[in-house]
């Protein structure tokens, strides 16, 4: 007994936990992370199991007990010890059910599935399921008891598409307007650069300077130029909107772009970090009229290595506003256009960095994406699919080699700088991922090299299964961020990155703005700013992700009550509770509970049927239809 006491102080003493406060992030699905604030004894953030989580919810100040003897595949792991301070008082919710003696349930999609919140009764108006509020949280629960509530204002009903937006600002704390004194100080500047502000700039109007953006974008942040001279050499210039000789350290503008750290991009509408004056208008590259910029002007061989640089303040004169659209017509002579040289000269180049990429290990996706279209009553009018084509792989070769001249440009002159870094994948998530992509007959090692992983991903790009072993993989990855502490960025294979390209939509961006030609305010705390430009980063992607399934979900209540329920699916993965399949076209996930399933395996094609879209709880229902006819499939070697 003495010596299995021994032993257990012995063992006590040896793990040492170590104790740090920091922010919880929460995870839907009930786990979380804490974004440490001493991020030089914690550089990664700390994965919080569901079971430690002390009834915390998104953006409490916690006290986390950090475990010293073991890391989890998703990094260090911890346990909350104290709530410290709550992060909000009020929440947006659903009314999702009404219990006995009109007991009503909400539920708070930023909370989690799990933290449903019973909600009193209101003098001001009748709660019905269905309709969308503003919640002051009286008393927050835990796993066992739900959190308390009261109505703090009504926003409006589901069925209503118009207000998804306006609940989405609310429910995660955005910012929807500017102040007077900020909207003054950006009309201050006028609608036409002054050519007082050509001194001490390099006159470049003379290059042709095109912008290639989405078709619905208005703030051009980047525009390119590229030239060849007799001896082959390309001389690339990559120029940036010079939004910090408008925006000063101090100033009203600068003062809310720091709340915001960046725009806020929804369907049909944008939430810039910027008034319009200067996001959309002065800032932006647009054709035909003078613009200050940020030119980082390199020289390239024919292997498209770097040879020389120089980044400098300009003025140019965009030449041609381009859609990714329009650039492929004209890449494909389906469109007339004089700079198809240029369009071409571009993409030759973009082939030899691409090449230059994957020799250094960086891994390409390629991955499709989405354009929603949304009537004024905030209706789905169209979906359209869009693959991601040589014309968007160009522009972020060039903006990829940008930020990196930059990043390496200022360390080795030893300037603070805020990095883009990415640290690499824990060794057990990656095998992991090795073993499902095996499980599916792709030659995988155990231990699988970027070179293996390449060519895996190079192999499935017009595979059934190539989107969903892409999401696996980017889920076994841990997340970029911001630092002041550079640890390279693992994704890109580049040991210095940052990010200067988008200083429109990007406070960070900004910022190494100032770095560059030593404007920084000697009081801002950039490892702050770069927690804080992580943080808002993140709880963005959030809002912009949970409108655009709201959307995606009227979008099939639509095709439902239009009697067009019928789909065609793949099946992504295989659960012991149903098949997961993917309709491509919308890019969305559901769900055939396994009682309606056969013998079907991942990358099968299948028929599916909606029954029924739930817009309060946000969930669909679905049946096997009819298979449809295995198309031939390329065999894989099997392990």
């Amino acid at each position: 007994m003495l010596l299995l006491f021994l032993a257990m102080r012995l063992k006590l003493k040896k793990r040492q936990d170590l104790t740090t406060a920091g922010t919880i992030r929460m995870h839907p699905r009930g786990f979380g992370f804490l974004v440490p604030d001493d991020r030089k004894a914690f550089p990664q953030d700390i994965f919080i199991p569901q079971r430690y989580t002390l009834g915390a919810v998104d953006g409490d100040r916690v006290e986390v007990c950090v475990r010293s003897d073991y890391v989890s595949p998703k990094g260090p792991e911890g346990k909350i010890t104290k709530i410290l301070k709550r992060g909000r008082s009020h929440v947006a919710g659903v009314i999702t059910y009404a219990g006995k003696q009109n007991q009503l349930f909400a539920f708070a999609p930023l909370l989690g599935e799990e933290n449903i919140i019973n909600i009193l009764p209101s003098k001001e108006r009748q709660l019905n399921v269905g309709d969308r509020i503003i919640i002051h949280v009286k008393e927050w629960g835990s796993h066992k008891k739900e959190s308390l509530g009261e109505m703090s204002a009504y926003i409006g009903h589901i069925s209503d598409p118009s207000l998804d937006i306006a609940a989405a600002v609310e429910e995660y704390e955005l910012y929807d307007s500017f102040s007077e004194n900020t909207l003054e100080e950006a009309r201050s500047f006028g609608q036409t650069v002054s050519t007082k502000d050509f001194k001490n700039r390099e006159d470049l109007r003379d290059l042709n300077c095109l912008t290639i953006d989405p078709e619905t974008a208005k703030d051009f942040d980047d525009a390119l130029s590229l030239t060849r001279d007799k001896k082959g050499m390309y001389h690339l210039g990559v120029h940036i909107a010079d939004v910090s000789h408008y925006v000063k350290p101090g100033s009203y503008l600068d003062r809310e772009a720091t709340q915001r750290c960046n725009s806020v991009y929804f369907p049909g509408q944008v939430f810039p970090m910027l008034p319009h004056e200067l996001s959309s208008h002065l800032c932006s590259l647009k054709p035909n009229v003078n613009r200050l910029a940020i030119s980082v002007l390199m020289v390239l061989d024919k292997e498209g290595s770097i040879v020389s640089h120089k980044i400098t303040k300009s003025v140019i004169r965009s030449k041609k506003r381009l859609s990714y659209e329009q650039a492929k017509e004209i890449l494909d002579k389906k469109r007339k256009s004089k700079f198809l040289n240029e369009l071409n000269s571009l993409v030759e180049l973009c082939h030899l960095l691409k090449k230059k990429r994957a020799q250094r290990g960086c891994i390409e996706f390629a991955l499709p994406d989405i354009s929603m279209k949304l009537t004024e009553k905030g209706e789905v009018a169209k979906i359209d699919f869009v693959e991601y084509d040589i014309t968007h792989q160009l522009v972020e070769e060039f903006m990829l080699l940008a930020n990196e001249v930059v990043a390496t440009s200022l360390s080795q002159k030893g300037k603070p700088l805020t990095y883009r870094i990415h640290d690499e994948p824990n060794p057990e998530s990656l095998r992991d991922f090795a073993s499902i992509a095996s499980s599916f007959g792709f030659n995988l090692s155990k231990d699988p090299t970027n070179e293996e992983l390449q060519n895996l991903f190079d192999e499935v790009r017009q595979h059934p299964l190539g989107q969903f072993l892409a999401t696996c993989f980017i889920k076994s990855m841990k997340l970029a961020s911001y630092s002041t502490q550079n640890i390279g960025h693992y994704g890109l294979g580049l040991e210095y990155y940052t990010h200067f390209t988008s200083p429109i939509r990007r406070y960070i961006d900004l910022v190494v703005h100032r770095v560059l030609f030593d404007e920084v305010d000697q009081n801002q705390d950039l490892e702050k700013i770069a927690i804080a430009c992580s943080e808002q980063e993140r709880l963005s992607a959030k809002a912009e992700q949970s409108v655009l399934y709201l959307k995606k979900l009227r979008y099939l209540d639509t095709l439902l009550s239009d009697k067009k329920n019928l789909f065609e699916a793949s099946v992504v993965s295989i659960k012991p509770f149903g098949i997961i399949f993917e309709l491509k076209e919308i890019l969305f996930e559901g769900l055939i509970p396994m009682h309606s399933s056969h013998d079907y395996k991942v990358g099968d094609k299948l028929k599916v049927k909606l029954l029924d879209v739930d817009l309060v709880s946000r969930r669909t229902e679905w049946t096997l239809n009819s298979p449809l006819p295995k198309t031939q499939k390329k065999k894989f070697r099997r392990r």
